[in-house]
């Protein structure tokens, strides 16, 4: 294995956490992008249980969900290149406004009880400019932490950060949804939103990440990675077994006659995930990013399937918790293999690409998890999604000899960096 392969699969201990997160530069930016992607998982689900309540169809609830995340998915893409380009305040600052303002669309769309082909082209727009906060606060570590363990920390901190976030989310979304108006999560998730992009974009680290001096590279961007199209190919299946679930299970727990325990049992997951991610990362399995890949996505399809089994609620609860634990294990290796295998200078587009996978394996999971729970019933989703990751795990780990150094070597940080080990 190459000295550079073997960084990248290097393990993170208790103290390389200590040490990103006590990085002086990066308090403000760390605090701000806590506030900017807290209601991510709120304001998804949020939209999703609104849509249902005004509509009655979990169909076009997911339809709705399944526009926001393509829109997200090309936002990704397109915020992530100008990131890279220009730096993060000014897009950040752009995008945060737009959001706003097609959030406020999307909701007197909602109330005036719209057809569902305007939902799902707001959705679209909403997702479209949602401000890429986690894009720039991953590439951010590149640029105020050298490689090795604190670095690979950080980006297990950003997973990790991120699971929380899901197990606060949906909850808060189920319990919101009950509220006199049914809109009350999504405007209050979309307020928090917006005030952490504009504090992240305005922090000082990030103001002093400028525009990038040299040429704009190829029109494939980051993707012109070998090892990039087969990352993506993986989050794509991560993407998609999630996405059969956030549907099929609020549609069990309405089946069920307890419409508000659908966020709850999505938590679980989360909690699962949370506490098994911190243990992975200090010990990370298979050791190569190439089979790492391969491996989890199967293992994630697995253990989905155990979800068609239980009868109850509770017990399928017990089974969250236990599928939950490959999810933050992902999400890390994920960011271990864009440092591997991004091309120079393309660290928040190659997130943003990573995103634009999941996003679009969300959308597809949920459309026909949508349609299989109406006319099969949330097993034959749960299954679906099982299947659904095996084969796509088959076809990553055909291509795991992509996963090596991309040429020229990664090198997204700048020359100086800013406030390490301060």
């Amino acid at each position: 294995m190459s000295q550079s392969a073997s960084n990248h699969e290097s393990r993170t201990s208790l103290a390389d956490y200590r040490t990103a997160l006590t990085t002086r530069a990066a308090r403000r930016p760390a605090v701000a992008s806590v506030l900017a992607r807290l209601p991510i998982a709120m304001i998804g689900i949020s939209a999703l249980l609104y849509v249902q309540r005004e509509t009655g169809s979990f169909a076009a609830a997911g339809l709705v969900s399944a526009g926001s995340l393509v829109g997200v998915s090309v936002g990704a893409v397109v915020q992530g290149r100008l990131i890279d380009r220009f730096g993060p305040t000014r897009p950040l600052l752009v995008f945060a406004l737009l959001s706003a303002l097609s959030m406020a669309a999307l909701v007197t769309a909602i109330e005036s009880h719209a057809a569902t082909a305007v939902l799902v082209a707001l959705g679209a727009v909403t997702g479209l400019s949602e401000p890429m906060v986690g894009s720039a606060s991953r590439a951010l570590w590149t640029r105020l932490l050298p490689p090795g363990g604190a670095r690979n920390a950080a980006f297990s901190y950003e997973a990790i950060s991120m699971e929380v976030f899901f197990i606060l989310g949906p909850g808060v979304a189920g319990l919101l949804v009950l509220a006199p108006w049914a809109g009350t999560g999504l405007v209050l998730g979309v307020a928090l939103q917006f005030t952490g992009a504009l504090l992240f974009a305005l922090s000082p680290a990030v103001r002093d990440w400028g525009p990038a001096s040299g040429p704009s590279g190829s029109l494939l961007g980051a993707l012109s990675s070998p090892g990039m199209r087969t990352l993506a190919l993986a989050a794509l299946g991560f993407g998609v077994v999630i996405g059969f679930v956030e549907v099929a299970v609020p549609a069990s727990a309405t089946e069920a006659g307890s419409p508000s325990f659908g966020g709850l049992l999505l938590s679980a997951w989360s909690l699962s995930s949370v506490a098994f991610g911190v243990a992975y990362s200090l010990r990370p399995w298979p050791r190569q990013l190439g089979l790492r890949l391969p491996a989890l996505l199967g293992g994630f399809g697995a253990l989905v399937a155990l979800l068609a089994w239980p009868s109850s609620l509770w017990g399928l609860a017990l089974m969250m918790l236990l599928a939950g634990a490959l999810i933050t294990p992902q999400s890390t290796a994920h960011s271990a293999a864009i440092e591997l295998v991004a091309p120079a200078g393309t660290a928040a587009e190659a997130f943003g690409w990573v995103l634009t996978a999941v996003t679009l394996g969300l959308a597809g999971g949920q459309s026909v998890s949508g349609y299989l729970v109406e006319h099969a019933g949330p097993g034959a989703a749960f299954l679906a999604a099982s299947v659904a990751g095996l084969v796509l795990a088959v076809g990553v780990w055909l291509l795991r000899g992509t996963m090596r150094p991309a040429s020229p070597p990664a090198s997204v940080g700048s020359p100086t960096l800013v406030g390490a080990g301060q």
